[in-house]
């Protein structure tokens, strides 16, 4: 899951300690940004129009924030900045960047600063169809994997910024691009826990291409479409119960109670039979366990990778023994996907979790928006 989840689930980043600053006497007292959902950055202008963003959650359990100083190019020769107090001062708007991580596009596609992408790593995970056309006229280079980036090619590059994301601090390549001054920042949306929260990080990117303004529009868009789809979903007469999941090997992976995931099946109105439980990523159950838990459940959303009930009972018999599965009632988002095969909801998802809520209020409660066209979820082969 390079990237988002970019596959269900995971990711890496950088350190990048080597420029901090400190805002001079012109930088009258900072204005603090507001962020309504995300946990894991802090964004404050100064009235001289710098920018910090204090990452707080780079990677999950992470000891130690990330501060960085985003200077207007116009500012340079009028602003004195102390290097030791930020981890990296980029200058903006940024011209050059290259990306890590399928759910970074999104962003960069709604803010318009795509054309600004010049590299990335695994380009294949990537779904986009306006990306992808940039890609296949290589004015988007591969750059190897996130985990070791052809470090090469990105100095040929010459980007002015790498927006990195990982799940520890430790990333050679990382290291070595510092090295050579090249700014990096660390992106942790996908610590976030709440649909809202991950789609909040557009306002991240902004700063860097000097696009505040369309970043709130378009994040208040997404809030406002997902609140109207939760108030929505609790006019609903009934509360269907749900299961997630699959097994791998021996173990059924699913959302933990506290984690993204769930909470678009709270927000749905629907019971979830792990609701309760206090995890934020993945619960590791036995599937004796589900079984017991879900045999009867209304319905089975989100199989892993299994887009078909023949390939589901090949895999297991143990499948079969659900009531959702013989009555039909299983949907997936693995048939949605790149012309590259890549999972779409791994990329988009986290930036429209409303589009989620509303294929799934349409699956739950069809009578709630029967006209509607689901886009991730749809039902199994």
């Amino acid at each position: 899951m390079k990237k988002i989840f970019s596959c269900c689930l995971v990711f890496i980043l950088l350190a990048c300690r080597g420029e901090k600053k400190s805002i001079p006497p012109i930088q009258a007292s900072p204005k603090a940004q507001e962020i309504k959902y995300a946990k894991g950055f802090t964004l404050e202008k100064g009235t001289n129009g710098i920018y910090t963003i204090t990452i707080t959650s780079p990677w999950p359990n992470a000891e130690s924030a990330f501060t960085y100083a985003l200077v207007p190019r116009d500012k340079l020769a009028i602003v004195t900045l102390n290097k030791d107090a930020y981890d990296a001062i980029i200058t903006v708007p940024v011209e050059r960047v290259v990306v890590t991580s399928t759910t970074h596009i999104p962003a960069l596609e709604a803010l318009e600063a795509d054309h600004h992408l010049i590299g990335f790593p695994d380009t294949q995970y990537i779904s986009s169809e306006k990306t992808r056309k940039r890609i296949a006229s290589g004015e988007i280079k591969e750059l190897g994997s996130n985990e070791s980036l052809n470090t090469e090619m990105v100095l040929a590059l010459q980007p002015d910024l790498i927006v990195g994301f990982g799940v520890t601090g430790e990333n050679k390549s990382y290291e070595t691009l510092k090295r050579s001054n090249i700014p990096i920042v660390y992106n942790g949306d996908w610590t976030e826990e709440t649909p809202l929260g991950k789609a909040e990080w557009v306002k991240f990117f902004a700063p860097f291409f000097q696009k505040e303004k369309a970043a709130e529009e378009i994040f208040n868009a997404i809030e406002t479409s997902y609140n109207e789809s939760k108030l929505l979903a609790k006019t609903a007469t009934e509360r269907p119960s749900v299961f997630s999941g699959a097994l791998y090997k021996d173990v059924w992976y699913c959302p933990g109670g506290k984690s993204w995931a769930a909470q678009f099946f709270n927000d749905a109105n629907a019971e979830y039979v792990w609701a309760n439980t206090t995890e934020t990523g993945s619960l590791n159950l036995s599937w004796e366990a589900v079984l017991e838990q879900s045999q009867h459940d209304d319905f089975w959303i989100g199989p892993a990778q299994f887009t078909a009930y023949e390939d589901l009972k090949h895999a297991s018999p143990h499948y079969s023994q659900f009531d959702a599965f013989q009555e039909k009632r299983v949907y997936t988002f693995a048939k949605t996907k790149g012309e590259t095969e890549g999972l779409l909801y791994y990329e988009l998802a986290p930036h429209r979790p409303d589009i989620v809520l509303k294929d799934l209020i349409h699956i739950l409660h069809p009578t709630l928006l029967p006209e509607y066209q689901p886009f991730f979820f749809t039902p199994l082969d």
